[in-house]
C-alpha cells in the first residue's frame, strides 16, 4: 500500500468497473472499497483511512459532479480523479473546475489508473503531512503558553518543579514520544542530570548523569545543536554505545537549551509512539519547542543581556537580542505561515510566492527567493521570489560560488549581519539584482536527504539575523519545494498521457 496508508474508495454504478479496478489496486498492494451510487460514496467517504476516491461521473440518483461537490465541502484534502466517457468533456472541466485531481476516459488502462492513483495517493501524503505539522505546531504553541500560564501562578520550588515536569511531557507530547527526560546543567558546569522524565520505571534523580560533551545529551549540549540518532549502533559519533533495555529502539532526538547566560541542559526523546526513526520535521519541532523551554526554565531574575558569541563557528552568525522564548513564539509563527500558504495553494508559483511573502512579512526581508539546482550544468535558477515591488533577486547564479554555493555544497545555512566581511563572500553571487548587500540569510532546501536548491533572504539593515529561524525556514521552505516538485511531476504525468492518447487516436485523413 502507498507510503501514507490511505485507502480507495471507487465509486461506479457498473459492477464489471469496480470489480476491474479493485484487481488492478489489489496487484500493486493498494486497498479499495468499491461501491455503486453517490450516498454509499459520501458516507464511506467520512471513513478517515479514506484518501483518495476514483469517482464515476455518471451516477444513478447523486450524479458524480455532485458526489464532488459533496465530498470538497466533507473533506477539503481528499483526492478525487474522475472516470468519464470520451462524450462528458464538458462534466469532465467542471469537475476539474471543483477540485478533481485528475481524469481517466474509459476503457480504462492498467497502467494510466495506477499512475493516476499513485499521483494522487502522494498529492494526499503531502497535505496530510502538512496538517499533522501544523496540529503539532499548534499543541507546541498552546502547550508552552498553558505551561508559562500555570508556573505564573507558582513561586520557588513548586514552580521549579512544574516546568521541570511540564517540560518533559509536553516534549512527549510534540513528538510524539514515548520516552522523554529533561536534563539540567549542574552546579558544577560538567555534568547533566535528569530532572523530569515521562515513561521511565525509576525515579528521575536515579536515572545515571552524563558528563558534557559525552554521549548523546553531551555532545548536543556542547555543540550547541540538536541531534538527530536513528541507530545508534551505526553512528560513527557514538561507536560502542548500545542504547540498552530501557529503550525499545536505538533512536534519540536530543535538542540544547541555551539561555542568553549560557547553557541550561537538554531535552530527549526516544521510542516513537509510531516506532518510525526522527526526521527533519521532528528536529525542527524539537528545535522550536527547546527554544520555548529555554525561555520558560531561565529564572525571573536571570539576565537579559544577549552573549553577542557566534553559536557556531561554520557560521556567521549573530544572535538576536530576542529572549529564546520570544524567537521561539516568531519561529513558530513563520513555520505556521509557510505551512497555512503551502496547504492553501496548489498551483507552484502561487504557492511560492504566497510562502515567500508570508517569510517577507515575518522577517522584513526584500527580496525572498527560492533557486532550485539544475542537474546538468550545477547553476541556481531563480524558481520563485517574493520582490515586494522593490528588489529582485538575480535570475542564475553560478555554481559553487560565494556564501551561497557554500550552502548548497555543505548543506548548512548562513546567517550573516554583515555577508562582506565573510571572505566566502561574492557580491555577484550574494547580493540581489541591485548589487547592494546586507544582513543575509541563506538555508539548504533538502529532498530525500539531498540539497537540491536554496532559500535565501536579505533582511531590512539593523534587522537581527537568527540561525535559529534558518533552520525553522530551511525544513519549512522544503517541505513546500516538495509539493511545488509533485505538482510538477503530475502535470508532466498528465501530459504525456494526453500526449499518448491524441498519437493513439486513428488518423481522419484519406489512406
Amino acid at each position: 500500500m502507498g507510503e501514507t496508508g490511505a485507502r480507495i474508495l471507487v465509486v461506479d454504478d457498473e459492477r464489471f468497473f469496480r470489480e476491474a479496478i479493485r484487481e488492478i489496486l489489489s496487484h500493486e498492494g493498494y486497498q479499495s472499497i468499491e461501491v455503486g451510487d453517490g450516498e454509499q460514496a459520501l458516507a464511506r467517504a467520512a471513513d478517515p483511512s479514506i484518501g483518495v476516491v476514483v469517482l464515476d461521473i455518471r451516477l444513478p440518483g447523486i450524479d458524480g459532479i455532485e458526489v464532488l461537490r459533496s465530498l470538497r465541502e466533507l473533506r477539503p484534502a481528499l483526492r478525487v480523479i474522475m472516470l468519464s466517457a470520451s462524450t462528458d468533456q464538458e462534466l469532465v472541466l467542471e469537475a476539474l473546475r471543483l477540485g478533481a485531481c485528475d481524469y481517466l476516459a474509459k476503457p480504462l488502462h492498467d497502467e494510466e489508473l495506477l499512475l493516476a492513483v499513485r499521483r494522487a495517493v502522494e498529492s494526499y501524503g503531502v497535505v496530510a503531512e502538512w496538517k499533522r505539522l501544523r496540529d503539532r505546531l499548534d499543541r507546541l504553541v498552546s502547550g508552552a503558553t498553558e505551561l508559562a500560564g500555570r508556573a505564573a501562578a507558582c513561586d520557588g520550588a513548586e514552580r521549579t518543579r512544574l516546568l521541570h515536569s511540564g517540560a518533559a511531557a509536553l516534549a512527549a507530547e510534540v513528538l510524539e514520544a514515548g520516552k522523554t527526560s529533561l536534563m539540567l546543567v549542574d552546579d558544577s558546569g560538567r555534568t547533566l542530570r535528569v530532572v523530569a522524565a515521562v515513561g521511565r520505571d525509576i525515579a528521575a534523580e536515579q536515572m545515571d548523569a552524563v558528563a558534557v560533551g559525552e554521549g548523546v545529551a553531551g555532545l548536543a549540549l556542547a555543540r550547541s545543536e540538536p541531534l538527530v540518532v536513528n541507530v545508534v549502533g551505526e553512528d560513527e559519533r557514538f561507536a560502542g554505545r548500545a542504547p540498552g533495555e530501557r529503550y525499545h529502539s536505538a533512536a534519540f532526538a536530543v535538542a540544547p537549551l541555551i539561555s542568553p547566560d549560557g547553557p541550561l541542559g537538554v531535552v530527549c526523546v526516544t521510542d516513537r509512539n509510531d516506532g518510525e526513526p526522527f526526521g527533519e520535521e521532528d528536529l525542527s519541532l524539537l528545535r522550536l519547542l527547546a527554544m520555548q523551554l529555554s525561555g520558560l526554565l531561565v529564572e525571573p531574575h536571570a539576565s537579559e543581556a544577549p552573549t553577542g558569541h557566534p553559536d557556531d563557528a561554520t557560521l556567521l552568525h549573530v544572535p538576536s537580542p530576542d529572549l529564546p522564548n520570544q524567537d521561539g513564539d516568531s519561529d513558530a509563527e513563520l513555520a505556521r505561515l509557510v505551512c497555512e500558504a503551502t496547504t492553501s495553494e496548489i498551483e507552484p508559483q502561487r504557492l511560492l510566492r504566497s510562502a515567500l511573502g508570508s517569510v517577507a512579512s515575518a522577517l522584513d526581508a526584500v527580496p525572498v527567493s527560492i533557486y532550485l539546482r539544475e542537474g546538468v550544468s550545477g547553476e541556481l535558477r531563480l524558481d520563485g521570489e517574493w520582490d515586494g515591488g522593490a528588489r529582485s533577486d538575480r535570475p542564475v547564479l553560478g555554481p559553487g560560488r560565494g556564501l551561497t554555493g557554500t550552502v548548497l555544497q555543505t548543506g548548512h545555512l548562513v546567517a550573516a549581519p554583515a555577508p562582506e566581511s565573510d571572505p566566502r563572500f561574492d557580491a555577484e553571487i550574494d547580493t540581489p539584482g541591485d548589487g547592494r548587500p546586507g544582513p543575509f540569510l541563506c538555508v539548504p532546501l533538502r529532498l530525500r536527504g539531498k540539497t537540491v536548491g536554496v532559500a535565501r533572504a536579505f533582511l531590512a539593515e539593523g534587522r537581527p539575523v537568527s540561525a535559529r529561524t534558518g533552520e525553522v525556514l530551511a525544513a519549512a521552505l522544503s517541505a513546500a519545494v516538495r509539493s511545488v516538485l509533485l505538482y510538477r511531476s503530475l502535470v508532466d504525468s498528465i501530459d504525456e498521457m494526453a500526449e499518448a492518447r491524441r498519437q493513439a487516436q486513428p488518423s481522419s485523413g484519406a489512406p
